[in-house]
């Protein structure tokens, strides 16, 4: 005998399920509690660690989008056909289990416990539903690696040389405007000031931040548009550096005409919150700027189109 919603959609599943008390939907709910009761450690976790930081603070607002993409879904999943993949869905959830216990384990491995959710959310879904949901879903369950913490050697490895580049862009478009200025590595000298290039100005955390909200609104917006969703990606990183070249450029000649006490507190803060501010809407006018030049090419192949004879 075939088993109960083997080669039946998600529409054809849910009368039956009412009718039997929720039968087909019994396992996949299971499934579902056993993965929250799993994690809950490392939510709090991520809570009381990465979340609270400025550059994972972004976190929680993944895993609301990614919900949001599942649920603008429904439609495209009402439709798919059930036919569960159950050996290949047990591997995958296997594996995601094993990582997260050696994670733990080790302690202070936050980012390889949150990693390892995305492979028990692919086993769950292959074992539920099979390879047909797991497409629908692919995006959705993807954009959670957003919300992976990253580690902090990578951090790093990033953070020192974009800090020293945007330290010698500042210093020499101020040094070729006529300003007193030096540097050393990351410490500018303008006039009688000493100012060190913190991390936080490295413009990583809005790389970060940045890039989730670029991937989330081509794939929203611009999915179907593949060449300029590229082009939108590609721009991310460069925007950011211009946005924080903006960033220091600015509290660099505030040190020097207001003196560096004027840096401290709210003020540096609010510099962080206009550069990412800035970024967003450089990048958004980036999109309008392709959009223009997209029609402007389609204008021309169609005026460029021989005439088709009546």
């Amino acid at each position: 005998m075939e088993p109960v919603g083997i080669g039946m959609t998600f529409t054809q599943v849910i009368p039956s399920a009412r009718a039997g008390f929720l039968g087909p939907f019994l396992w996949p709910a299971l499934l579902g509690v056993s993965v929250i009761a799993a994690y809950a450690q490392t939510v709090l976790s991520l809570i009381d660690g990465p979340w609270q930081t400025e550059q994972e603070g972004h976190g929680p607002l993944i895993i609301v989008a990614s919900l949001w993409l599942t649920w603008q879904s429904r439609e495209k999943l009402r439709a798919v056909e059930i036919s569960p993949a159950p050996v290949t869905g047990w591997l995958a959830l296997l594996a995601g289990l094993v990582l997260l216990y050696l994670a733990r384990i080790q302690q202070g491995l936050v980012t390889f416990e949150t990693f390892s959710l995305i492979p028990v959310i692919v086993g769950c879904v292959l074992i539920s539903a099979g390879w047909p949901a797991l497409r629908v879903l692919a995006f959705p369950i993807g954009f959670l690696i957003f919300a992976v913490p990253m580690p902090d050697w990578l951090v790093d490895a990033a953070t020192v040389p974009l800090k020293v580049f945007i330290s010698n862009v500042v210093t020499n478009v101020l040094y070729a405007t006529g300003f007193p200025v030096a540097q050393n590595g990351v410490m500018i000298m303008i006039g009688t000031y000493q100012l060190l290039v913190k991390d936080a100005c490295s413009g990583m955390n809005s790389i970060f931040a940045l890039s989730a909200i670029g991937v989330f609104y081509a794939y929203a917006f611009r999915w179907q548009e593949k060449i300029r969703s590229l082009l939108l990606l590609a721009a991310i990183i460069p925007i950011t550096i211009i946005a924080n070249f903006c960033r220091v450029f600015a509290l660099v000649l505030i040190a020097y005409y207001l003196g560096p006490d004027m840096l401290e507190g709210i003020l540096h803060d609010l510099t962080g919150i206009g550069l990412f501010v800035v970024a967003v809407i450089l990048l958004f006018l980036f999109d309008a700027f392709l959009g223009l030049c997209f029609a402007l090419v389609r204008r021309v192949r169609s005026r460029a189109a021989p005439a088709t004879p009546a």
